[in-house]
């Protein structure tokens, strides 16, 4: 049994808090009961805001702002770099890799953008965290952010589970500037 230091801990931890709340509570119950009370909202308050932070995020800092020909990346709080392009209409969220060299998209992300998955061909190899996938080169008809438009571009559909499609350096290096202002990156045409 694996687990036992685990569970060992545990129980010690509930006899020494079940102690703490006896004694307590035999002092003065009414004033003992409203402290855990404010205690628990406390937490409880702390534990929505937490569930809730990638709900209202984006209303607090926006995910990216688009003036013209320059487009402003905000670093998220995992330190990456996250985009939101319309591909062939339909929005693709994606994260900037300049690790990858091309753009790589999730299987789920090609279909909504109306490409076929049974008549991909997998012929291609990319070397990722995970190992080694195979991918199905694409065309995308149009990629759309702001004013910047994009025809007949190339990209690769990843066989392997992805979760998010990545935005490699074929497409970045079509911007005249990529940069960072201090936690903020920058793509200009």
């Amino acid at each position: 049994m694996e687990d036992w230091p685990r569970f060992a801990y545990l129980a010690l931890l509930l006899l020494a808090l079940g102690g703490y709340l006896i004694t307590e509570l035999r002092r003065d119950f009414s004033k003992s009961l409203r402290q855990m009370l404010a205690w628990g909202l406390i937490v409880l308050g702390l534990l929505a805001g937490y569930g809730l932070w990638n709900d209202v995020r984006h209303q607090i800092a926006p995910p990216q702002i688009v003036q013209g020909d320059r487009i402003e990346l905000p670093m998220a709080s995992d330190g990456h770099f996250y985009v939101d392009l319309k591909l062939n209409g339909e929005t693709v969220n994606f994260m900037v890799d300049t690790g990858a060299s091309d753009i790589a998209l999730r299987r789920r992300d090609a279909e909504r953008i109306g490409l076929q998955l049974d008549a991909l061909s997998y012929t291609g190899f990319a070397a990722t965290a995970n190992g080694t996938v195979s991918t199905a080169p694409v065309r995308i008809s149009l990629i759309q952010i702001g004013d910047i438009t994009d025809e007949n571009v190339r990209a690769d559909v990843v066989e392997g589970d992805l979760e998010i499609s990545l935005l490699g350096m074929s497409y970045l290096r079509r911007f005249a500037r990529v940069g960072f202002e201090g936690e903020t990156m920058v793509l200009e045409r």
